[in-house]
């Protein structure tokens, strides 16, 4: 496990990243920590003895204490801090231990809690130390080698740090037209959580570059945000849809803060949402979406808003729509349930399972639009909707 957290330094390409990035001094250093990582590994793997445990915590005590440790003078010192470590990870003091130390190989360690967990306190903390660390190049290579879900999570936990050190990368994922919809519209959330980073995006929406798929998001962000000028530039280009009493939309951020009636809202669900028709909850209604029988255990309301309003925005994995052109003109689009050798399985937006021939289809590509119907607020009182999304966040195990 702990080789894992050592990865930078096995390849002579990143050797050399790192040792232009930081310099001969910092690298040796870096190399040394990791493998005395390694070695703690090795000493926790084998049989720790109780006195031991208890003289690394009475260690790490003592170097709380002091002011600008060096660990490297302190070798002993330093393999306990290491051995103490493998006792927290995961936790709470586990982030704050590397943090003070400067434990740059941690890095790893961090990432995938900001993603295991990144819509929690200690993930949202391990983003913060990596941006301490300056690791943003690290946390932009973690996101552009993980699946789309994964990579929503590491986002997560950036738009809660609402740190401005992330707008860089952030930016970058915005305006990669290679990326997923959904990561983009995150990155736009997550980039609009911070006064940098909305002016960063009202420069975009100014000059007419932001891709229109994105409007919604970045109105969300813009709209709501604490500079008045802000919010007037942004007015002048953008709008929130409006709803079934033909107001205006409130923001995302504004309906998370009401409460709802979860009864008003499962009727609702049933019928003017007309929900049941594509979801199942509880053994009631159709498998066209994902089951959302236990919805409120997965996701918070702020992301409930987004999949309802922003569908496209929010596709859950193994839910993208595909569409299909086939020999004679005519297109099909649905959820692609499994494709064999001579034929594709596919799932219609009326829970219509269909079998199409390999043969009969000229060509077939992921969807960036959902198969769930947008425009769903137009059927909707904003009061409806926060309703439907306390009903939803009751749908628990």
């Amino acid at each position: 496990m702990l080789r894992d957290n050592c990865y930078a330094f096995d390849d002579c390409a990143c050797h050399a990243t790192v040792l232009a990035a930081f310099g001969l001094p910092m690298f040796v250093r870096l190399l040394t920590t990791c493998l005395l990582l390694l070695l703690a590994g090795g000493l926790f793997a084998q049989e720790v003895s109780d006195a031991t445990r208890a003289k690394d915590a009475r260690r790490v005590k003592a170097l709380l204490r002091l002011e600008n440790v060096d660990l490297d003078t302190l070798p002993e010192a330093q393999t306990s801090l290491l051995r103490y470590l493998e006792t927290c990870r995961g936790t709470d003091e586990y982030i704050t231990l590397v943090r003070r130390f400067k434990l740059l190989a941690a890095v790893p360690e961090l990432l995938q809690l900001a993603a295991d967990k990144g819509e929690e306190t200690i993930g949202v903390e391990a983003m913060k130390t990596l941006l301490d660390f300056g690791s943003n190049d690290a946390v932009e290579k973690e996101l552009c080698g993980m699946e789309e879900a994964q990579a929503l999570k590491l986002l997560s936990s950036l738009r809660l740090a609402a740190d401005a050190r992330g707008n860089a990368l952030l930016m970058t994922l915005v305006e990669n037209s290679e990326r997923g919809m959904p990561l983009r519209a995150a990155a736009v959330a997550a980039v609009g959580c911070n006064p940098a980073g909305q002016h960063l995006l009202l420069l975009l929406v100014e000059a007419g570059t932001l891709a229109k798929e994105l409007n919604f998001s970045a109105a969300n962000a813009l709209l709501s945000s604490t500079d008045e000028t802000i919010r007037t530039a942004a007015g002048k280009h953008l709008a929130l849809p409006v709803t079934a009493d033909t107001k205006p939309l409130p923001t995302i951020s504004a309906m998370v803060a009401r409460t709802g009636d979860a009864a008003a809202g499962k009727r609702i669900f049933a019928t003017t949402g007309t929900c049941l028709n594509c979801h199942k909850v509880r053994g009631d209604g159709k498998e066209v979406g994902p089951d959302l029988s236990e919805i409120g255990s997965k996701l918070s309301k702020e992301a409930f808003y987004v999949s309802i309003l922003d569908p496209s925005a929010g596709i859950s994995h193994n839910f993208e729509t595909y569409t299909f052109l086939l020999e004679d003109g005519t297109v099909q689009n649905g959820i692609l349930l499994s494709q064999i050798d001579d034929e594709f399985l596919v799932r219609t937006a009326e829970a219509i399972v269909c079998r199409i021939p390999r043969d009969s289809v000229t060509e077939y590509k992921k969807s960036a639009v959902s198969l769930m119907p947008a425009d769903l607020q137009k059927a909707l009182t904003a009061q409806n909707l926060v309703d439907v999304v306390e009903y939803l966040a009751t749908l628990k195990k």
